[in-house]
């Protein structure tokens, strides 16, 4: 049975902390430094600490009673009476009788805007912000009424703590076709634009027809079919082609207010507008906005380029280091060259993990990832749930119809009839991902591998996902003393990854000559690696470094020409990282093929006694070596021949024993990791492809024969005397 959760409920906070400041109702909304949470709760109490994204955010406390009439989300019925007023205008002529018995309701749909609102849904209490209340109440959409879903109940949440964290700039969402983002987008835009007074609305797409679409399609009837105590009077026509212009201030509309006829304050205005721009760099420069919408920023082809426009974008959302606007950015992905790069680029500096001195991201954004399976039109049940697994009994949608198959099935059986077809498969993964890596899936022409078999064997390893074919852990010297046997130990922290252990009796197999230590399996297997020397840089974003093993074919019992070990981390200082090699070397009593630009590594190995661990560069003899090269081994990168060489490398391998091979089997590459380095490497960048450098040497080790140069023949002149003789008379006589 597949199980997935977009979100954890966590406990960073003393129960007695959160009742003590419960009680004198002391949360705050926004972020609250002290305990690292962002609170999205306006009543001053708070509940349930949700973890969506590595983001923890405060639920409020859920009310003492919560209506159970229904057991699902259901829209609350316009009241007929109300029906026929069109603005506040109408409203201030009925009598006081009339506003006293319908101020109730109004007051009520007031208060589930700005705080949310709880319901009942299969017997859990569930709650919604006041965004996503307007959204499934007020909001028009082309079936009519939205459907309450799960996955938008927690879009919203994580959205509505974007909007509290006065540290973020909103929110980068990476979503699948059809997810309802640009009916949500443009609901939140009118939401906020009539509650908002002296401000600009803005949105962008990956066309200015797009967002002239979005304005016109999706925006102005949103704003048209509000009631009227939410809807400011607006200015000009009442379906406007380039902007919608607020003038009667929502924020004299309130609750407190319906009742008055109080004309002056009508009069004065909101002054607020929402309006779209045409694609470009340069869109929204020099304004100053609220609320930015940004829809299909993943699919802005050149010239435009969307990680530019943001640069320019997001001066308009802050007032020097105050953020007084957010943006709503939300898209699926092109191919890596058509806006899929920048894009990911742009999702990726928007890790919440990852922050600078200030508490930002890079980007200033927060990413948010969204599988498909949570949202695919057609796998939601009546209750918002997504229907994961075929159901064993009838499972009925929102309205009525039969669910008869689980959507992870479906998505599987449509994958499965690409299969023959890489490029439309991969579209397909980026239309519906399940996975961040399914949503960057780049075009086949892309890449200087095969990358057709790098995502047979991906597609392939991730169907492995819950075996037992990849074993995280960490080596260890027996009884902590160093130089003599190293274990292996399983530990979910550790920085090792790996398939196969060699037998007992060939663990640390070793070999000493001349007072130095040889590996003793170097006939089976060797390393690559891709070292670094300095333990920590200024920005904190240092490359990895990186180590695999891989076998050769031998007569042990061994996989074959099989990665089986691969490391990809940065620990804290470099020489863990150094010992952490070792140790795997002298596990697998294998040599090592390593870069000589980053020296330290290979000084740590003849300090320690292990120059013998250390390969010499396989394309040179012994005595055209450098003086440092034979001091410590290794191999330059600086060299074309050997980028060359290396790039070949990687190449063989993967036309040899990765994907759907000619016997019907797959590969036994199971590092998604290294795959995926592999799939994007650029031969003329490659400082930033750790693993595809460390693995490549790898391969490069294994098969040094095929890099040693011919020895030449020395042809000496060899002079062979011959005795002459005189052959006259009896005897023969020598010629001196």
């Amino acid at each position: 049975m597949y199980e997935q959760s977009l979100y954890r409920v966590v406990t960073p906070i003393k129960l007695t902390t959160i009742s003590r400041l419960n009680k004198g109702k002391k949360w705050e909304y926004g972020y609250n430094k002290e305990h690292d949470v962002v609170v999205i709760s306006r009543t001053g109490q708070i509940g349930e600490i949700y973890e969506i994204q590595n983001l923890r955010i405060a639920l409020p406390k859920a009310p003492p009673k919560i209506d159970k009439k229904t057991d699902r989300w259901t829209p609350e019925e316009y009241p007929r009476e109300l029906k026929s007023i069109t603005s506040i205008f109408d409203w201030r002529d009925y009598p006081e009788e009339f506003k006293i018995k319908w101020g109730i309701y109004i007051d009520g749909q007031f208060n589930k805007r700005e705080n949310g609102h709880w319901f009942n849904n299969k017997n859990v209490d569930t709650y919604i912000t006041g965004t996503h209340f307007m959204y499934l109440q007020w909001s028009k959409i082309d079936v009519g009424k939205p459907e309450f879903r799960e996955s938008n109940r927690l879009f919203y949440i994580f959205w509505e703590a974007c909007k509290a964290d006065k540290r973020s700039y909103g929110m980068c969402y990476l979503k699948n076709r059809r997810s309802g983002f640009s009916f949500m987008a443009s609901g939140e835009t009118v939401n906020m634009a009539t509650i908002s007074s002296d401000s600009r609305f803005g949105i962008l797409s990956k066309s200015g027809s797009d967002a002239k679409k979005m304005f016109t399609d999706k925006v102005v009837p949103i704003s048209v079919n509000y009631p009227f105590f939410f809807k400011p009077v607006q200015d000009g026509m009442d379906r406007p082609k380039t902007e919608l212009a607020y003038r009667v201030p929502a924020s004299k509309l309130t609750r407190r207010k319906l009742d008055q006829n109080k004309t002056k304050e009508i009069i004065s205005g909101l002054d607020t507008t929402i309006d779209w721009k045409n694609t470009g760099d340069n869109a929204y420069d020099g304004e100053k906005l609220k609320l930015l919408v940004h829809d299909e920023s993943g699919k802005w082809e050149r010239p435009n380029n969307i990680l530019n426009n943001w640069r320019v974008t997001k001066t308009t959302l802050r007032l020097g280091a105050r953020v007084i606007g957010k943006c709503m950015m939300g898209s699926t992905s092109n191919a890596l060259d058509k806006g899929g790069e920048n894009f990911k680029k742009l999702y990726g500096t928007s890790d919440v993990t990852k922050r600078n001195a200030n508490g930002q991201t890079r980007s200033g954004l927060y990413s948010l990832f969204i599988p498909m399976e949570w949202n695919y039109e057609g796998f939601i049940d009546a209750h918002g749930m997504p229907v994961f697994n075929t159901p064993p009994e009838d499972c009925e949608g929102p309205h009525g119809d039969a669910i008869e198959v689980g959507v992870i099935e479906h998505w599987n059986n449509e994958a499965d009839g690409l299969k023959g077809d890489q490029d439309a498969l991969n579209e397909y993964y980026r239309q519906f991902p399940r996975t961040e890596e399914h949503a960057f899936r780049d075009e086949t022409k892309n890449s200087i591998f095969n990358l057709a078999k790098i995502y047979e064997q991906i597609d392939y390893n991730e169907d492995l996902a819950n075996s037992n074919v990849v074993t995280k852990g960490s080596f260890q010297w027996e009884n902590g003393i160093k130089d003599s046997k190293v274990v292996f130990s399983p530990n979910p922290q550790g920085r090792f990854l790996i398939t196969w252990t060699p037998s007992y009796n060939i663990q640390n197999r070793q070999v000493i000559k001349n007072g130095v230590r040889h590996p003793g399996n170097e006939h089976m297997g060797a390393f690559g690696c891709d070292s670094y020397d300095i333990s920590g840089t200024t920005d904190g974003r240092g490359s990895k470094g990186a180590l695999h093993g891989l076998t050769k074919f031998s007569m042990e019992d061994a996989p074959p020409s099989t990665f089986f070990l691969e490391y990809v981390a940065r620990p804290q200082t470099a020489d863990i990282f150094f010992e952490d090699v070792l140790m795997a070397c002298v596990f697998y009593g294998m040599p090592l093929l390593c870069e000589n630009n980053k020296p330290r590594l290979l000084y740590y190995f003849k300090r320690r006694g292990y120059r013998g661990y250390s390969m010499n560069r396989p394309d040179k003899l012994w005595n055209k070596l450098s003086v440092t090269e034979k001091e410590i081994g290794g191999i330059p990168n600086s060299s074309e021949d050997i980028k060359q060489a290396h790039a070949s490398a990687i190449e063989m391998y993967i036309d040899s024993y990765v994907g759907l091979k000619s016997d019907g089997n797959y590969g036994t590459m199971y590092f998604n990791e290294t795959l995926n380095d592999w799939s994007k490497f650029d031969i003329n960048n490659r400082t930033k492809f750790d693993a595809a450098i460390s693995s490549g040497l790898a391969v490069m080790a294994c098969n040094k024969d095929l890099y040693r140069p011919n020895a030449p023949i020395q042809k000496r002149t060899m002079k062979v005397k011959f005795a002459k003789y005189k052959q006259e008379g009896n005897l023969s006589e020598i010629i001196k």
